[in-house]
């Protein structure tokens, strides 16, 4: 826990480059022409283990292939069982040199047709199951040759030093982490061995508890001896005491059944007299039951009469209160019209009323105008009178 957790190293990205092939394209022409030799080897590869196949099923794919290939494929068919009827008969060496000549011929000249017509390739190649071969591990092998070229020819003198130098520093790296590796390894064990001895510790204690515990168990046993021992006794105790008890419940069980039996002798005459009056008193019930029905059958009938009387007063109330209901609208339509009559009466009444007040007004005000102008025109004439005298008299002064 005290030591500091070790830092990841960091890959440079001109370093993760060179590392991986895939990131890698040819930038020079001898590049690509070696690539494209190599690829086109690889393609030669394929084709070459898919002609035995081929050639085991030729009459199933004679069309797709057309009659070129074919013809080609039984040639090379035949120049295969010459080879090995040569190989397996040794002596004529030349020949079986100019059989494996014509051999070899006939092969370039049938990879020639397959990679003339690459879609013929692909299509027999998903087409047929080819199981796994020595070939097949060639091929493999060569693809990674073929890549182990691509990244050596594209891999500049500064990469391969920078390539180099990351080698070296992720080297330095894990010499630390195995360091730190084991130094955690090493707490891993002390914390490790530590556990054990708690551990052990733990067991010890749990021994002695044990022990203890077998201890008290044999200490115990004897009062547990003891304690049975006594309820035992108390157990013989209560089962005499128990067995005096029932013998005396026994007894008074004799004594009050007899009781009993003695008080059912004695009751039995009351019990027949009372049987005798609840027989009478049943009598009586049954008769006051059979008067009460009369009864109430006579009072049903007069109850039925008087519900058939009752039906037809109510018959005839409804058609008296519908013929009330009639007259009620008549009458209110009546003192409506009453009402109106008596209010037109009112309201000329008070217009002749107001009229009349009005007329007399009128006479009063004209009364009075009358009045007024008969009193000014005699007061005029009276002022006039007076004026003439007056002059008379001062004229008959100065003469």
């Amino acid at each position: 826990q005290g030591m500091a957790t070790p830092r990841k190293a960091e890959i440079p990205l001109d370093a993760m480059k060179v590392l991986d092939p895939r990131q890698l394209k040819p930038d020079c022409t001898e590049t690509e022409r070696i690539l494209t030799v190599l690829d086109e080897t690889i393609v030669k590869l394929e084709i070459t283990r898919l002609i035995l196949r081929i050639i085991g099923s030729l009459e199933r794919y004679a069309k797709m292939l057309g009659p070129e290939i074919t013809s080609s494929l039984l040639e090379h068919q035949k120049l295969s069982m010459e080879v090995q009827r040569l190989l397996s008969s040794p002596g004529d060496e030349e020949s079986r040199i100019d059989v494996e000549q014509c051999l070899k011929c006939s092969l370039r000249n049938i990879l020639r047709l397959f990679l003339a017509n690459p879609l013929l390739y692909h299509g027999l190649k998903y087409e047929l199951q080819v199981r796994e071969s020595p070939a097949d591990v060639f091929i493999k092998a060569f693809m990674e040759f073929r890549d182990f070229m691509l990244e050596r020819l594209l891999t500049s003198p500064e990469e391969e030093k920078e390539k180099i130098r990351f080698m070296e520093d992720i080297s330095l790296q894990v010499e630390k982490n195995t360091e730190i590796i084991s130094a955690l390894q090493e707490e891993l064990a002390a914390a490790i061995q530590t556990r054990d001895e708690e551990v052990k510790r733990k067991d010890k204690t749990i021994e002695n508890l044990k022990t203890s515990i077998e201890n008290l168990a044999k200490g115990c046993k004897a009062e547990i001896q003891q304690i049975m021992k006594e309820g035992k006794k108390q157990q013989k105790e209560d089962q005499e005491a128990s067995q005096d008890r029932c013998a005396r419940l026994q007894h008074d069980i004799q004594r009050l059944r007899a009781h009993y039996n003695a008080l059912v002798l004695k009751h039995r005459a009351s019990e027949l007299v009372l049987r005798k009056e609840k027989c009478k008193t049943e009598r009586e019930i049954q008769k006051w039951v059979q008067k009460y029905d009369t009864d109430m059958s006579e009072k049903q009938a007069a109850y039925e009469e008087l519900q058939a009387v009752y039906k037809e007063e109510k018959e005839q109330l409804a058609l008296l209160m519908e013929k009330h209901a009639l007259l009620l609208q008549e009458y209110t339509e009546i003192e409506e019209e009453r009402r109106m009559l008596k209010e037109k009466e009112e309201e000329a009444a008070r217009e002749e009323a107001r009229r009349n007040k009005a007329a007399t007004c009128i006479q009063a005000f004209w009364k009075g105008y009358l009045v007024r102008s008969i009193y000014k025109s005699k007061l005029k004439k009276g002022k006039g009178k007076g004026k003439g005298k007056g002059k008379g008299k001062g004229k008959g002064k100065g003469k």
